[in-house]
């Protein structure tokens, strides 16, 4: 019994560190995640909506530096959210950046300051009406329900010991009283 209990203690505590671990990285992703550093590291982000104004999932948006000829092809997720990354280098401030889903293109310039090497250089391009950008996206709602669940998980296992041996010491009081 006792190795048993151990055993799911030690459960325990790996899901509540794999929760935590996912969540920190969620929130937090690490500059080694990075396909680039800062200084050459530009996105395009943004979302794809409907006439609804919810995003709409897996849209192709074409992002595409056309000075240079270099563009890429993302798909969103289901909240609509799509993200393009490119290498670019301070001589590319200034090119005319080509931004198409579901037929709408948007023209755009690249965009940064070209002495500031640490700060993210995006641009945010959204398509359709009355995208709900405020709203959290739904990974991290899933993130808190997982923590909220394996905490809420330890606490009913402890109540659970509690109650047991409580139970028990009450039965082996009991006898003791009877004889």
């Amino acid at each position: 019994m006792q190795f048993s209990l151990k055993r799911a203690a030690w459960s325990r505590v790996w899901l509540v560190a794999l929760a935590g671990y996912a969540v920190q990285n969620a929130l937090f992703p690490s500059v080694a995640m990075a396909t680039h550093e800062a200084d050459h590291r530009f996105t395009v982000e943004g979302y794809v909506c409907g006439a609804d104004g919810k995003g709409v999932a897996d849209i192709e948006v074409l992002v595409k530096d056309t000075k240079i000829s270099y563009g890429q092809v993302v798909k969103t997720n289901g909240d609509g959210y799509y993200k393009a990354a490119f290498h670019l280098h301070n001589d590319n401030l200034g090119d005319p950046l080509l931004v198409e889903a579901k037929g709408e293109q948007q023209n755009h310039k690249i965009q940064f300051d070209p002495k500031d090497l640490e700060a993210e250089r995006k641009l945010k391009v959204n398509f359709g009406t009355g995208c709900d950008t405020s709203a959290p996206p739904a990974w991290l709602w899933w993130g808190v329900g997982a923590v909220a669940a394996a905490a809420g998980g330890v606490v009913a296992m402890k109540v659970v010991r509690s109650q047991r041996k409580h139970e028990r010491a009450n039965g082996k009081s009991q006898g003791k009283r009877k004889t």
